[in-house]
């Protein structure tokens, strides 16, 4: 799934997103409505994680809505 579809879907998929990571707040996920980019950097801000460990995170997610 690539970015453009994330991003036209995001209203369907924020739920699901905030359910996988349930300390980021409403306003991470209507700032950038889809971006992936910035998802895995909130996600790294959040948890501490490094920049590897958000995008395989992010792109795990992605490949779960198949």
């Amino acid at each position: 799934m690539n970015k453009d579809i994330i991003a036209g879907k995001w209203n369907q998929l924020k739920g699901q997103a905030q359910t996988k990571w349930g300390d980021l707040t409403d306003d991470v996920f209507d700032v950038r409505e889809g971006n992936a980019e910035y998802l895995a950097g909130k996600l790294q801000e959040q948890y501490g994680w490094d920049r590897d460990r958000a995008q395989r995170e992010v792109r795990e997610f992605e490949k779960s809505l198949h």
